[in-house]
């Protein structure tokens, strides 16, 4: 079978969920018997996520061969429940990266390297180099922004010219955000109008409009954007607002979605099962008790606003172990700079159940997060703290019970008598030369765990392998004194012995990992750390 290629793209404006969206159509399709494997595309001219604000960007995920990515990787892996790879993802400048250096190489010919054809030519290979790797059935491809952006052209492009080459084995599907302003009450179709329009002036008619609103779009919706957007009435997909992303195949299945790609692509019909996907959201939708959860961050605000995005992989992990566990997550964004000063906003900590400090960089609110750990030290508050929480949490532990007094990690405090987490000596040229972007330790790699602790009886093996994205590490000067003091270092990589995991005996649950298990975890297959904390909360409240 060839391999089939759906591009998702967005319509009237972004963040409506064009990325639940690819994963949702993946996720039907799968279940109808085919490989499908996804990838995304992202105009900016970073050669990857890594160097990109959280704030403004989400979250950077990281894939298990180290690359790091848009979270939208992240969504494919946990709706599909398989690990992609750095051929999943591309950028902008990724693909002018290559291109230049092809023609350095002589690799051109002495032809002149020119935007059209080259640069489409360079997208189009690399979409069949990671449909190839995957042996994809079907391969959705998602294109960052909307249509009508200049850096979005030369995708369209891209896609214009596969779909040229092989029109049976192409499928557009754009997702677009109708309004219904409070002031007047009505569905408006005139944006997505304006929006098709755009993309038809790129060459490409949308085979499938995703319709996504507050509400469920009504017969007269559906025939108004049929007719001014040149499609049939079945081929617009109600996409209203739902209480959880994993419904999203659901709905799709609603408007048969699964059978107008089918016949479109002229693909045979294969089984309909998304059996365990409906029992899994049966008891995601049962009623349960909440466990109040808070995640200690600095990337929650812009502007008078607040986004979530920035710790997406730690906000879905939470609830996927809630769920397993007959409970629901009831988070609370907590500012990290809240907590420097005033102890009266650390006694309100005592209302959770649960607290996590997710990674992160740099100086800014790192006294709150090492006051936050302390308080959940002392107050016997279940705590989690990931990459960069683990760290914080061995600094606060140094300082208050280890009294080491000044403890802290090089990366804010270079002068600091005790750098109880120190740069990498991997990093130390990195740092020196200022060779920042792709050079952390990223990706997979392995964990001995000490038998009888915490996070051994949570993964019910001796070995694991989890994703990194760090420069610092435990210093293992500081090691012998910190487990004198009673600091248990549970999981050591087996070649470095870098210390991967720290926790505390006689605590409800007092545990950091140095890798990000929140990349892992899936729906259906929660991680064993997030049930381990989830439980151990549940104890506590």
């Amino acid at each position: 079978m060839n391999t089939k290629y759906i591009f998702v793209v967005g319509g009237v404006m972004s963040g409506i969920g064009k990325g639940v969206a690819s994963s949702s159509i993946g996720k039907i399709l799968q279940s109808r018997g085919w490989r499908v494997s996804a990838m995304k595309i992202d105009p900016y001219l970073n050669v990857d996520a890594g160097t990109m604000n959280p704030v403004e960007h989400g979250e950077v995920f990281v894939t298990a061969d180290g690359l790091e990515c848009d979270q939208d990787i992240g969504n494919y892996e946990r709706f599909l429940n398989i690990a992609l790879h750095r051929e999943n993802y591309m950028t902008s400048g990724s693909v002018y990266q290559s291109v230049i250096n092809r023609e350095r190489n002589l690799e051109y010919g002495g032809k002149c390297v020119q935007p059209i054809p080259h640069i489409p030519e360079e997208v189009i290979r690399r979409i069949r180099a990671a449909a190839k790797k995957d042996k994809a059935e079907i391969m959705m491809i998602e294109i960052g922004g909307t249509v009508g952006e200049y850096e979005n052209l030369l995708f369209l492009e891209s896609a214009r010219m596969l779909h040229l080459e092989r029109p049976n084995d192409v499928l557009f599907v754009m997702v677009s955000y109708l309004p219904v302003p409070s002031k007047i009450g009505e569905m408006k179709t005139k944006p997505t109008q304006h929006a098709v329009r755009a993309l038809q002036s790129a060459g490409i008619q949308p085979d499938i409009i995703l319709a996504r609103s507050e509400f469920p779009l009504d017969q007269p919706r559906k025939r108004k954007i049929s007719i001014f957007c040149n499609l049939r009435e079945a081929d617009v997909i109600s996409a209203p607002d739902i209480e959880t992303i994993y419904e999203v195949p659901i709905n799709f299945e609603k408007d048969n979605l699964s059978n107008r790609i089918i016949e479109k692509l002229q693909i045979k019909p294969k089984q309909h099962d998304l059996i365990e996907w409906r029992a899994f959201l049966r008891a995601v939708k049962k009623k349960k008790p909440d466990l109040h959860i808070g995640i200690v961050g600095k990337y929650f605000s812009t502007g008078k606003f607040s986004l979530s995005d920035s710790y997406i992989s730690v906000i879905e992990a939470l609830k996927h172990a809630a769920w397993a566990e007959g409970r629901n997550a009831k988070l609370t964004w907590l500012d990290a700079e809240a907590y420097e000063h005033d102890v009266k906003t650390r006694k309100a900590l005592s209302e959770f159940d649960g607290i996590v400090v997710p990674g992160g960089f740099g100086a800014r609110g790192i006294e709150g997060k090492i006051n936050v750990i302390e308080y959940c030290r002392k107050q016997y508050i279940p705590y989690f703290g990931l990459c960069y929480g683990m760290q914080l949490m061995v600094i606060e532990f140094a300082r208050h019970v280890a009294k080491l007094k000044g403890a802290h990690t090089k990366e804010v405090a270079i002068h600091t008598p005790h750098p109880v987490i120190d740069v990498m000596e991997s990093q130390i040229e990195n740092l020196k030369n200022h060779t920042m972007g792709g050079t952390m330790r990223l990706g997979n790699y392995t964990c001995n765990l000490t038998p009888g602790t915490i996070a051994q009886r949570a993964y019910a093996v001796k070995k694991v392998v989890e994703r990194h994205r760090h420069r610092y590490e435990v210093n293992n000067a500081y090691v012998g004194r910190l487990e004198e003091a009673g600091l248990v270092f549970s999981g050591r990589n087996p070649r470095t012995r870098l210390v991967e995991i720290a926790e505390l005996k006689d605590h409800p649950f007092f545990l950091g990992t140095q890798f990000h298990p929140e990349f892992t975890s899936r729906p259906l297959s929660p991680h064993p750390l997030f049930r381990a904390f989830i439980r151990a909360a549940k104890k506590t409240k």
